[in-house]
């Protein structure tokens, strides 16, 4: 695709920081990546991006060779049914890692869609396996990371209002942001209304009415896409029992 960069391409100082808070970066000190200069190495890792929003990352069916680092942006995954419909499946920031799901079937389950300009490292699965054998902690990383979809899914398969489902949504959004070292209270939804419907198994206009009595309560703040979360703990009360304790 044009415009991406090729393996092995330089990195810069925000990609010294990208790589502190990135899920796999326990693998990457382990074969000495984790120096500053983040010399290359060809065997396990490249540079992808950047892609422009819209742009698909992988398909659903394409045989499964790597996972991926969000270096930069948000993406989203999605299933499409027979009827061409979306299903939203994830949301993912930089430093998370998308393609796991498809380590069983041996293709991904889903598409991966940059919801804005989005840059990737791309991780070798061969290569990170025949590691993972010579280095158990590797192996217990990837079992973590494995696991943390799984259990977002299940809390989200429950009998919760859409005002549960939404508060915990945007706590744990912010969360996820906070880690990274990002403001937990002020962020952009990349996503859009749709795109968080689907996620949470509502409709549209569902989550638009429970973003306006949100906003009536004083819980957020929105302008356009900036949301400001004015009450966390209250909006953490309130999906309690969607989030992790």
């Amino acid at each position: 695709m044009s415009g991406h960069l090729a393996p092995g391409a330089v990195a810069t100082n925000g990609a010294t920081d990208f790589c502190r808070t990135c899920a796999l970066s326990s693998v990457c000190a382990m074969v000495g990546y984790g120096k500053p200069e983040l010399s290359p190495l060809h065997s396990l890792m490249e540079h992808l991006g950047p892609y422009r929003a819209g742009e698909a990352v992988f398909h659903q069916g394409d045989p499964f060779e790597a996972v991926y680092a969000v270096r930069a942006g948000t993406v989203k995954t999605r299933q499409l049914d027979h009827q061409g419909r979306e299903h939203v499946l994830g949301f993912f920031l930089p430093g998370e890692v998308i393609g796991l799901d498809a380590i069983y079937h041996d293709r991904f389950p889903c598409d991966a869609v940059a919801l804005d300009d989005a840059q990737f490292c791309r991780f070798s699965f061969p290569a990170m396996s025949v590691l993972a054998t010579r280095q158990p902690a590797v192996q217990r990383h990837l079992f973590r990371l494995i696991s943390r979809p799984l259990g977002a899914a299940r809390l989200l398969a429950g009998d919760h209002s859409a005002d549960e489902r939404l508060a915990a949504f945007l706590v744990d959004l912010g969360e996820r942001h906070a880690v990274r070292g990002f403001s937990g209270t002020h962020y952009q939804l990349s996503m859009s209304r749709s795109d968080i419907a689907s996620y949470l198994s509502l409709a549209a206009e569902t989550v638009s009415r429970t973003l306006s009595r949100f906003r009536a309560k004083g819980l957020v703040a929105i302008k356009g896409r900036l949301l400001h979360l004015r009450d966390q703990q209250q909006l953490r009360e309130l999906g309690q029992n969607l989030l992790a304790a």
